[in-house]
């Protein structure tokens, strides 16, 4: 059993400074954190952003005159030029938001990242840079393709030097299908919630769990082909019995 935690920073430092922003996530380099988790998509023109969001999210988000943008701006239909203009240094007072992160400090002007800036950020260091593939094959017209996203963000690890210190991260086992083919050597994680299981036939790529007697960590094995695999579910709905078998069959459970 490990002897220590593995602390890794949420969207960079979200609960003292804005998420996804470089600030952010110097602030959780410089609590010394293992990893970061942080979440891509990309612009219209080829660029890997780190957002959470398909669309620009109106209670974190604020246009050049300083108003709270409308929701529903897809992040594929900017350019990365148009959306380095949006500021999110802050989050809108009043929203349900704000109301859960009290202590986050403002840090007007902060900018949505390009991913290749965020992993030249944590390139001196050795924090692992764990980066969620936002593709939604429940609603396609929202993001780009998981194989066009995964090749985005491959690139822009070779490019920082970085490919040795990723890991692909996904609901959409489609991205994560295709990134065992392109790129083998780069750790995956299979994410899963109660909704996704519900419907693996829309999110899993072909994994079918009923040749896995229904088990998901089984399936979660098959999909990966790789020891050491990381099997994500969430934590509300995990069982002691699936982290036994995910163990026994050389998943890493996160």
């Amino acid at each position: 059993m490990a002897d220590r935690i593995h602390v890794s920073g949420h969207r960079g430092a979200r609960g003292l400074v804005p998420e996804n922003t470089l600030q952010g996530f110097a602030r959780a380099f410089a609590h010394g954190v293992d990893s970061v988790e942080l979440d891509v998509a990309l612009t219209t023109d080829g660029v890997p952003v780190v957002i959470h969001d398909p669309v620009l999210n109106p209670d974190i988000v604020r246009a050049e005159d300083g108003r709270w943008v409308p929701g529903g701006m897809r992040v594929r239909d900017i350019t990365r030029a148009a959306l380095h203009r949006y500021d999110v240094g802050r989050l809108r007072p009043g929203s349900a938001y704000a109301a859960q992160f009290v202590s986050q400090a403002p840090c007007d002007g902060a900018r949505i990242p390009a991913l290749i800036d965020v992993l030249a950020l944590a390139r001196p260091g050795r924090v692992v840079v764990d980066i969620e593939v936002k593709t939604t094959p429940d609603r396609p017209e929202l993001t780009a393709a998981p194989a066009q996203l995964v090749d985005a963000v491959l690139a822009a690890a070779a490019a920082t030097g970085m490919a040795g210190r990723v890991v692909l991260r996904s609901f959409d086992w489609r991205a994560l299908h295709y990134a065992r083919r392109v790129a083998p050597a780069v750790p995956r994680a299979y994410l899963t919630s109660p909704d996704t299981v519900a419907a693996a036939a829309l999110w899993w790529g072909g994994s079918d769990p009923a040749r896995h007697r229904g088990s998901v960590p089984a399936t979660v094995a098959a999909a990966s082909q790789a020891p050491g695999t990381i099997w994500a579910p969430a934590w509300r709905d995990v069982t002691a019995a699936q982290i036994g078998e995910a163990q026994a069959l050389g998943l890493v459970v996160l």
